[in-house]
């Protein structure tokens, strides 16, 4: 007997991916008398309300709710609560689901016994240009985003502290409570840290693979990367515990690059040990995007991942930096820093 699955998709403006998003879980070989689908769609502007309930009218297990609040955690919070499943499992409106997605996730919560299931990202780009190829490559290269596995692959299923979405016990929630709706970024990163403070285990399975598409320019990924960076000082400080070390490399970069050429007017040593920092940084950086470009026989990138990658460090050092100064030192609360979309 198969599982009730109850598939939550938090949404905002997805008139030009709803369409195929829907059409890709009704394809899921998971018989659909198991499935619900909640659609939480966050005051859309666009036509995106509209479409959800063309599909409704068509297939009953497909329903829209109002997200009045806006915003990813209270989303997840409203699907979850109207939801039937015995399984839960988050889906996200700018990704490709192979056919079995729903089934491989759903089999491997029972079969490993875990608390959390997810897969691996396979992040293309968003168009066929040189930059948007180079954007694809920043996010899945461990230069770019350190050690982040399901962004760099796996070979065999293994135990992590995050994974892409997620697939859940509805159990878990009774159990440990909800996304925390403070995290207007990063509620999954403090979820699943209370999920193995708890206890529980998450398991990354390099079978299963979401096809993710890429911001398509630069603009957006420093958006991205800012903001998921500052919120994390909040989810330390909520856990109560202090980052990981290579949480604080940009950061420690960003403050390197401002503070330490001032060092030319205390000491030509210290200026010797900055500018060899900045060297090494910059031979790190040629090397991996010389490597890309050969592995990937596209040369452009060459004039293209320096300056992303640059950006993307920059993006996530700085916000990493504002995310102390606001949360760890001034002790602001999310309601007072953001107050629409």
């Amino acid at each position: 007997m198969y599982p009730l699955v109850s598939v939550v998709i938090p949404c905002f403006n997805e008139e030009k991916y709803i369409r195929s998003l829907l059409a890709n879980i009704l394809k899921q070989d998971y018989p659909p008398d198991r499935l619900e689908v909640f659609i939480v769609d966050g005051m859309s502007t666009d036509r995106t309300p509209e479409i959800i309930a063309e599909y409704h009218l068509q297939y009953p297990n497909i329903q829209l709710i109002l997200n009045e609040k806006r915003f990813v955690p209270f989303a997840l919070n409203l699907g979850i609560q109207k939801s039937r499943g015995e399984v839960i499992i988050r889906m996200d409106a700018h990704s490709v689901y192979p056919e079995n997605y729903i089934r491989a996730l759903a089999d491997s919560l029972f079969k490993l016994k875990a608390d959390n299931v997810g897969g691996v990202w396979l992040t293309k780009p968003a168009d066929n240009s040189i930059k948007a190829n180079a954007i694809a490559l920043a996010l899945s290269s461990s230069f770019g985003i350190g050690n982040s596995l399901y962004r760099l692959g796996v070979n065999k299923i293994q135990k992590v502290d995050t994974v892409p979405f997620g697939c859940f016990h509805r159990s878990l929630f009774d159990r440990i409570g909800f996304f925390d709706e403070e995290l207007l970024r990063n509620q999954d990163d403090e979820f699943n840290a209370r999920i193995i403070e708890n206890g529980g285990s998450i398991y990354l399975l390099p079978d299963v693979a979401i096809t993710y598409y890429a911001r398509p320019d630069v603009s957006s990924l420093i958006r991205m990367f800012f903001q998921y960076a500052f919120f994390k000082p909040l989810v330390n400080r909520k856990l109560k515990k202090p980052a990981t070390l290579r949480q604080f490399v940009p950061p420690a970069f960003v403050l390197f690059l401002f503070l330490c050429w001032l060092s030319v007017l205390i000491s030509p040593t210290l200026f010797i040990v900055y500018l060899s920092g900045v060297g090494l940084y910059l031979l790190l950086n040629l090397t991996v995007t010389l490597k890309s470009a050969i592995t990937n026989r596209k040369w452009g990138l060459i004039f293209y991942l320096p300056w992303i990658f640059f950006v993307q460090h920059m993006a996530y050092g700085i916000g990493y930096l504002k995310g102390i100064i606001t949360f760890v030192i001034i002790k602001k609360t999310r309601t007072t820093i953001i107050t629409s979309r």
